[in-house]
């Protein structure tokens, strides 16, 4: 396992949060999605093939809503992409290698700042969810060869934490858990406290909500992006589990309950909205963190994910409700959960900033 130094030390004008800068909602508009493209069938044993092809319908889908930019590092990975998504418009391939094609995790976490201020992103360290998959030191340089390439100014506090793992409704608040972010397989010796003053400094997060654990199969120690997830700026949608005899049923619970005592850092209480789960998913004896919590918002869109199940027409209503006048995109993600992630998971969201020449 790599050990990344914290600095305690640092002044507070060398922060993004000091400088104006934040990490914004989801929903705000985008300059354009990023994307690894997946060519470590480690990841999906024995269920590798189709996984390019959803890749390519994603890609398909977002490049008529805003850019698309995908690591494709590598001569095989670059071809494979070239061949599948190369022609489409809006698309950029990039020649940066990685591990594995987890980009909400391996990527940077982009920042938006006050008029004027230099594009920026943070570059938190990597360990691959507590050492749990190596190799993975090409996907901790992917926010650095980023930076360079694109000459965006690079935040680095010197702490593990990915992408998936936090939500934001980008006025202060933030959303994660407890099983996460507290574990020792991150940033052993790190009071919760210590972890709260690293969001607050470079998420610009001055309220944090603590959920407690995750679901079933999920081996990221309880990523938020499974659970719970921002639509407004006080309107959360949770998971819920309506079988009292599942597994998930108790942590999903106290996760509800946790978020209707919460507020947002106004003080003012949150509308909470119960997302039903699917039914449970297998691939042979393993049972797989299927969650329609993985949606991606991107511009004029929301990709949901679907199981084959009557439950995902319902999500996709509810999705629907939350986000009137953008298009509720459904597609299959019964292999990506193979893989044990979903749209979410495999996207990171660059927004777009108010100064002209911006590297989009």
């Amino acid at each position: 396992m790599v050990n990344f130094s914290v600095n305690h030390s640092l002044p507070s004008d060398s922060v993004p949060a000091a400088l104006s800068y934040r990490m914004p909602a989801e929903w705000e508009p985008h300059a354009a999605t990023w994307l690894s493209w997946p060519h470590n069938r480690d990841s999906w044993p024995g269920q590798f093939e189709p996984v390019p092809e959803i890749w390519a319908e994603l890609v398909g889908v977002l490049c008529q809503a805003e850019r698309v930019q995908i690591l494709a590092g590598g001569e095989a990975v670059m071809a494979e992409a070239n061949k599948l998504v190369g022609h489409l418009p809006n698309v950029f391939l990039h020649d940066i290698p990685t591990n594995d094609a987890w980009t909400r995790d391996h990527g940077p976490m982009f920042l938006t700042g006050p008029a004027g201020a230099e594009p920026a992103l943070v570059h938190w360290g990597y360990n691959a969810w507590g050492g749990k998959y190596p190799p993975f030191d090409l996907d901790r340089q992917v926010p650095r060869r980023i930076a360079e390439m694109f000459s965006f100014r690079r935040f680095e506090p010197g702490i593990i934490l990915e992408g998936g793992a936090v939500d934001v409704n980008g006025s202060g608040s933030l959303l994660t858990t407890e099983q996460c972010l507290l574990n020792p397989n991150r940033n052993a010796g790190l009071s919760r406290a210590e972890i709260e003053r690293y969001l607050a400094d470079y998420c610009a997060a001055r309220h944090v909500i603590w959920l407690g654990g995750g679901i079933a199969g999920d081996d990221t120690d309880g990523h938020i992006d499974e659970l719970a997830r921002f639509v407004e700026q006080r309107t959360v949608l949770a998971a819920v589990e309506d079988d009292p005899q599942d597994v998930n049923y108790e942590p999903l619970r106290d996760n509800f309950a946790r978020l209707h005592a919460a507020c947002d850092e106004q003080g003012r209480s949150l509308e909470v909205v119960a997302m039903p789960m699917p039914r449970p998913v297998y691939f042979g004896e393993h049972r797989l963190p299927a969650s329609y919590m993985n949606f991606y918002i991107a511009n004029g869109l929301v990709i949901v994910p679907q199981f084959g199940q009557p439950s995902d027409a319902g999500a996709m209503h509810t999705l629907a409700r939350l986000f009137p006048g953008r298009r509720i995109c459904g597609l299959r993600a019964v292999e990506l959960a193979w893989g044990l992630g979903a749209f979410h998971c495999i996207t990171q969201q660059q927004p777009a900033i108010r100064r002209s020449g911006f590297p989009a």
